[in-house]
């Protein structure tokens, strides 16, 4: 066989296909399954099997070639495919870990544990609820600023903090050429956190300085993570980054800089979340969207995007943390086939308060592992070519500047800050997302589904809060783990736990599904459910009902049960002293003395409010 004039068809010994023919097959299935009827045309496939994103962006099932986008090559404009033309293929990312907390000798030996274990930058929280900016001598002795990148995240303090480090810098006679990081300069993502306004000149000044003496050293951070921790969604983290970045790249222009050299001085922050496609595409079309401004400002060669990735604060659990670490190695895989320049691993307690050794470890071991044994860093955008990612990224790239030009048409970032139309989208968002979570269509492992009651949380040393008075800080776990908190109260207070009792009718076979399923549902709020004993006979089911103290009950068991014993079984719990019958089931049919019903998609946190309300939780 000639392989140089002849293609290679991989199908080639399958009968060709056509899209009309995958519907109608596909409509077979979904009629058996009960999806689709009779009546329903083959043209309906497409839309009973998608799925439409917080942003509106329909995702397929089934994805051609038609119309793709074109994406170039990799370290060329309008570098979708990637920043660099090698990608990490040389030296991998950078790993970059945070350090927060007031302790200056704690944070120095964390950080040069971090060193020693393959970190090669290091975010530190300066100011508020951190470190002193005066400590960062004592903190970085010790490290060789000449290798380790340093970031500094200091808010109101940027400018103290910036001072401070740079004095470090030039007391140890640093070489000016090899310093690297980022001054963390963000007044537009500080005014969102806190209200303040905006203070551009400063962050101006600073630019100008690192422009000036220390060309490997940014010097503003477009942080887009405070739109993903108000609830955000990918295109508005997106758009408003992109909004901030141009404001930021207005004023440095306006003081002096080059179009390049205003470009070179910002790195732009994203989150990184568990949903690995979407963060794939997100940072793919971050860059395709940096690069449109900059082919806007007459500097397009000069446009590749700077990328710093953190897994989400908003997907983090307090409960069941240890499933944290699942979450953030998909982030993390997904930031890096995405092709984020640096990426910062969260630990898995962070939400309980200051990470510990072994904590900051397996967030450090998370990136030793994709790099060295899973290989990530050897494929230079990996995701490319693929007809879902490169649709995706495109449909996000479109919907982000939709975005962006409505802030941009609202007066530009600032105005829209203090005019609350920010706020307000992203606060439907958020409802959105509430109303998602509360019905279990969002689940969370650990949390709204397989919570563990038995769990033991371990303990962390406090943190300081975060800057509050802006845009409000949200985490997808927030309303259930609020009801297992109250739940916890209440069982420290009393000495018994809120607790349903589970009338099971019929064998083990019959009534487990649905038992489980309503245990399960209840133990999201932190309610317990005893199980009954095993039959059929109401007056004894009334009888365990009342020795188990609980003044709700479950009636639990399979349809066919219920057209027999439904009724009775809950008017024997009534006379026994229930205050409310549930019933794990459809409430289509309707049972008399059934006060509610537990099914799939319900609202599971209207549910818990209502048996913490009966069980008099407070």
């Amino acid at each position: 066989m000639s392989t140089s004039s002849e293609t290679l068809n991989l199908a080639g010994e399958f009968a060709p296909t056509s899209l009309d023919q995958w519907r109608e097959l596909t409509l077979a299935v979904l009629r058996k399954s009960g999806v689709a009827s009779e009546e329903t045309p083959p043209q309906a496939v497409d839309e009973l099997l998608s799925v439409v994103t917080y942003d509106g962006v329909r995702i397929p099932a089934l994805y051609v070639a038609d119309e793709l986008p074109a994406t170039g090559v990799p370290g060329t404009a309008p570098f979708t495919r990637g920043g660099r033309a090698d990608g990490a293929v040389r030296g991998g990312w950078d790993v970059r870990q945070r350090h927060t907390g007031p302790d200056p000798a704690a944070m120095r030996q964390a950080i040069l544990a971090d060193l020693g274990g393959g970190v090669s930058s290091l975010w530190i929280d300066v100011g508020t609820g951190g470190l002193d900016a005066a400590k960062l001598t004592e903190v970085l002795d010790g490290v060789d600023l000449d290798l380790a990148g340093v970031v500094l995240d200091a808010g109101a303090a940027t400018f103290e903090a910036a001072r401070a480090f740079l004095g470090v810098i030039s007391e140890r006679q640093v070489s000016p050429g090899k310093v690297r990081g980022n001054l963390g300069a963000d007044p537009l993502g500080w005014q969102a956190r806190t209200g303040s306004p905006a203070d551009v000149e400063s962050a101006v000044g600073l630019a100008n300085r690192c422009f000036a003496a220390y060309p490997r050293l940014r010097a503003i951070t477009v942080d887009a993570t405070v739109y993903h921790d108000a609830g955000g969604s990918d295109t508005q983290e997106l758009g408003l980054a992109l909004a901030a970045g141009v404001a930021y790249l207005r004023a440095l222009h306006a003081a002096g800089l080059s179009v390049p050299a205003a470009l070179g001085q910002l790195e732009f922050r994203y989150a990184a979340t568990a949903d690995q496609f979407l963060t794939i595409a997100k940072l793919r079309a971050a860059r395709r969207l940096w690069a449109r401004v900059a082919d806007a400002c007459g500097a397009v060669e000069a446009g590749a995007q700077r990328q710093h990735a953190v897994t989400s604060s908003v997907m983090m659990t307090a409960r069941d943390p240890w499933v944290n670490m699942l979450r953030t190695t998909v982030a993390c895989l997904a930031a890096v086939v995405g092709g984020a320049d640096a990426v910062t691993v969260q630990p898995f307690d962070a939400r309980l308060g200051l990470p510990d050794e072994f904590s900051r470890r397996v967030a450090r071991n998370t990136h030793a592992l994709l790099m060295e044994e899973s290989h990530l860093g050897r494929v230079i955008d990996p995701a490319g070519g693929s007809w879902y990612v490169e649709r995706l990224t495109e449909d996000l790239a479109r919907a982000a500047w939709t975005q962006f030009t409505q802030i941009e048409r609202a007066g530009g970032l600032a105005a829209a800050l203090s005019s609350a139309l920010v706020a307000e989208q992203l606060a439907d968002t958020w409802q959105r997302r509430v109303d998602n979570l509360a019905h279990r269509r969002d689940p969370i492992t650990g949390v709204s589904e397989f919570p563990n009651l038995g769990e033991r949380v371990p303990a962390r040393a406090s943190t300081a809060p975060p800057p509050s008075g802006g845009l409000p800080r949200h985490h997808l776990a927030e309303v259930f783990e609020a009801r297992r908190d109250r739940a916890d109260a209440h069982a420290a207070a009393t000495g018994v736990a809120p607790a349903v009792f589970l009338a099971t009718l019929g064998p083990v076979a019959a009534h487990t599904a649905r038992a489980t399923f309503a245990a399960n549902l209840f133990a999201a709020g932190g309610i317990a459910a005893a199980r009954g004993p095993i039959g059929t006979d109401p007056v004894a089911i009334a009888a365990a009902f009342a020795a188990s103290g609980s003044p709700v009950a479950c009636i639990c068991g399979a349809d066919k049960a219920y057209a027999e014993l439904a009724e009775p079984v809950a008017a024997a719990l009534a006379a026994a002293g229930a205050k409310r019958v549930w019933l794990a089931g459809s409430p289509r049919g309707g049972y008399a003395g059934v006060d509610s019903y537990l099914y799939l998609g319900c609202d599971a946190v209207e549910v818990i409010d209502a048996t913490l309300a009966d069980l008099g939780v407070a």
